[in-house]
Parts: C-alpha cells; structure tokens; sequence
C-alpha cells in the first residue's frame, strides 16, 4: 500500500508540472495587444443622399473606416449625433445602433460602415438640406463624418463643375458645397428661378461667364436653404456669388440675401474691354460683409439696383477696379456696422503676409443720381494712393451722400449733403421715399444714358428722382 501511495504522488506532481509548462507556454504566446496612438481615416468626409425625397425615401451609402498605422486601433466610441431622432441609420461591424464602444481595427485594416436614411417630407417644412453627423472618438480625438440628405424636391449641385447650360426653372436649385462655371463656359438662370445655398456654399464663376435673366416680377432669388421663417433676416447663410477673372455676365432683376458677400468679383479677363458685371434692378441686401465687393481690377455697371442694411459695406473697390453706378440706393444699416460706411474706395491693398502693397487703377469711378446714406456720420470713404503709373478718375453727381465733414474735391458736382431722404421704412427695408424728400425731382438724366423705368418699373419723370425708385 506504501508503494502505491508514493506512485500515486508522483503521478500527481508529474500531471501538475506538466499543466504549468502548458499554461506558461500558452500565455507566453499570448502577447499584449499593442494599440497605435493614431487617428483614423475615412473614404469620404460627407455621406451625401443625392436622391430626391418627395414622398417617403430612403436610400443607403457606406464608407471605409481606415487603420493607417502598422498596429491596431481601438475607436473608444461612435456615435450618431442625431440619436434615435436622427432620420439617418448606421451600421457599424454588423451592429445596427446609435452607438458603439471599444471597436478595434487591426493594423492597415479597414472597416464598412453603411448608412441609410428615411424622410417623410409630405406636408412638412424642411431645409432643404437635412444633416446630422457621426462621431468617432479614437485615442481621444473626435473625428466626424457628415450625413447630408435633400429634403425637398429641387435640382442639387453637389461640387458642380458646369459647362455651357441653362437651370430650368420648374424647380428649386440647391447648391452645396459650390456650383462652378467653368473657363470659357457660360450659365444661365431663367426668369422666376429660386436658388439656395448651403452653409458656405458659393456659386463660382471661373473665367466663365454667368447670365441671370430675371424681370420684373419674376426675380431670380439667392438664399439660404435653411426655410424656417427663423432664419428669414439671418445674414452669413452661404458666401455669395464670386467671380473670378470672369467674362462679361449680366444679372437683371435678382434678389441677393443673406449671404457674406453677396456678389464678389475679384480680377476680370482683359481680353473683354467691357464690364466683367452688368446689374440692373437687383436688390442686394442683409449679407454679412459687403454687398458688392470689387477687387484687384473687376468693372462693374450696376444701375436701378438697391444694395442695403449689409454688415460692412454696400459697396467696397479695394485695390483698384471700375464701377459706374446709376440710380442706386448705396445704404448702410447693416446690424454689424460700428464705423464701416456705405461706400468704401481704395486702390491698394496691403498683403501684410508676403510684405507687399498692391496698387492698382481706377480709370472709371462715377456715381450718378444716387443715395449714399446709412447711420453713420460718414457713409463714404476714399483711401487711394497716387502714383506716376496709376489712374484715378472720379465722377459723382447729383447724389445724396451723408458725410461729415462734407468733401470739396473737384469731381463732385450737385450733392445734396446730409439730408434726410426719408425713407418709408428702414425697419422693413422699404427704400421708397415720402414726397417731401430731398431726392424727388434732384436727378440729371442728361448724365449718361437715361434708364426710362425705375426698378419697380414706374415711368420716370422728364426730371426724375434720385435713386433706384421713382415716386
């Protein structure tokens, strides 16, 4: 009995020795996962449904979530910011859900993430652009992915390179991102067109030309896309209509609101003798900076036009550029003003990163038979520089511009200085005048070529009215 107890032991401790040497190995090739300190890439940085919702839609779009580094990465959360009240869905790694946790991607790998979105629009008022976004949180950074859908029936540019064309008119145009007119190309917008843009978005036109063909009572309009009555007077909406070493275009009878600036126009295409802009009977109002922006040498010919109540200028030349202005309304008020005037003249500009001062000419600056007025003590400003090779050639009469102190230069010539033009309203933006003001009958229409009609198309008088409305 001894004998066998004793080998029983041995049994026993040769079982154990041999257990210990299995775990040891087992946990020697179990080595700590080592996670990279890196962030993560994505195919895509907006999820765009380019599909129109008129009824009830939906749709789905997946992108790649990429591991760039040699280890792995664990995403400590994603997130759908929109929550269980986001129209949009996701899935991630098979997991329909709103959120995850502790999601890891092995060294260059990558990972699906499918997004679907459903809208009932019917009978609803939506922007036109419905967003949310999805949050991964890696390493403790916050990276996002933008969902965009189109909420509402229209045509949506979506980083829009045009050629030659013409938008139809039967429904909405909703740019986002930016709508580009090409070199050489030309766009045209009919009559009764409405045309919004998203956050930043920025009709541009590129050595192209643009030709907005509206008419009395069937304006082309620029907004935003946010339709909530909210967002009515919100000025910063979208950045504007640039141009950019443009070709002739014309814009006839629009409305421009809300944007930053809302029509800019930086440099022309020398190869045209001719004004890179014509605009008649637009109204340009509430932007966030200027109203009409000419930089660098653009030309511009605005006549019956009102550019009103934006945040910096209604006008703004800066280094060098033409303009002819013919009964305008060129106004201040705009919420942002401080100390900025309507009207704002300089041929240089100062480009304080590369320690250079640009100049340029101003071979033509008239201003005829229009309003320069706002709530500041001066509402027109020249800052110009003169020098052996540079043009400076202004022109203004028979304006009414409040300016204190008044300016005696040679090329004013009947200026009626401070008065009131009492305007109707100035709350509602409503820039006709009362018959007891200073601009009835104060107009020269020997000036240049005599507009017939004022921008709501009343006849005017054999002596007409300062500005861009007849009484």
């Amino acid at each position: 009995m001894k004998q066998i107890q004793i080998s029983v032991k041995k049994v026993g401790i040769l079982f154990l020795f041999s257990f210990a040497i299995i775990v040891a190995s087992f946990s020697s090739c179990k080595k700590p996962l080592l996670l990279s300190k890196g962030n993560l890439e994505f195919s895509v940085d907006t999820v765009v449904f380019d599909t129109v919702f008129t009824t009830i839609g939906s749709t789905t779009q997946q992108f790649k979530i990429y591991n760039p580094e040699n280890k792995a990465v664990e995403i400590e959360e994603i997130e759908l910011m929109g929550g269980e009240s986001s129209p949009f869905r996701m899935n991630v790694d098979g997991n329909m859900t709103t959120s995850l946790s502790n999601i890891t991607i092995e060294g260059k790998d990558s990972l699906f993430a499918f997004v679907e979105v459903t809208l009932e629009v019917n009978g609803q008022t939506l922007p036109m652009v419905v967003e949310d976004s999805i949050r991964f949180r890696t390493n403790g950074k916050d990276q996002y992915v933008k969902l965009a859908v189109w909420g509402q029936d229209a045509y949506f540019h979506y980083k829009d390179i045009m050629a030659t064309q013409t938008w139809p008119n039967d429904k909405p145009h909703v740019i986002y991102g930016y709508a580009a007119v090409d070199s050489a190309e030309t766009l045209t917008i009919q009559e009764d067109t409405d045309i919004y843009l998203h956050k930043n978005a920025i009709l541009y036109v590129y050595k192209g030309s643009l030709d907005v063909q509206g008419s009395l009572g069937h304006e082309v309009t620029f907004q935003g896309d946010r339709l909530e009555s909210l967002y009515d007077d919100v000025s910063g909406q979208y950045y504007g209509i640039y141009f950019q070493e443009a070709r002739p275009s014309t814009i006839n009878y629009a409305i421009i609101k809300n944007g930053t600036s809302g029509i800019h126009l930086y440099s022309r295409d020398n190869s045209f003798s001719g004004y890179t802009l014509n605009v008649t009977n637009t109204i340009v109002t509430n932007n966030a900076r200027y109203g009409i922006f000419i930089y660098s040498g653009a030309k511009v010919k605005a006549e019956n036009c009102v550019i009103s109540k934006n945040g910096n200028h209604a006008l703004l030349v800066l280094e060098g550029g033409d303009f002819n202005f013919n009964f305008c309304d060129l106004i201040g008020f705009g919420d942002s003003q401080s100390s900025t005037p309507a009207v704002g003249i300089s041929n240089f500009f100062n480009d304080y990163a590369n320690g250079t001062q640009n100049i340029g000419s101003i071979n033509e600056g008239k201003i005829y038979n229009s309003v320069i007025y706002g709530g500041q003590d001066v509402e027109l400003v020249f800052d110009t520089i003169s020098d052996i090779a540079i043009n400076l050639n202004f022109d203004i009469q028979n304006c009414l511009i409040k300016r204190t102190p008044t300016l005696t230069d040679g090329f004013l010539a009947s200026i009626f200085w401070n008065n009131n033009p009492l305007f109707t309203s100035v709350t509602d933006n409503d820039f006709t005048f009362m018959s007891g003001s200073i601009l009835n009958n104060n107009a020269n229409s020997s000036l240049q070529s005599f507009l017939p009609l004022d921008i709501k198309g009343l006849t005017r008088g054999p002596v007409p009215d300062i500005g861009a409305y007849e009484n």
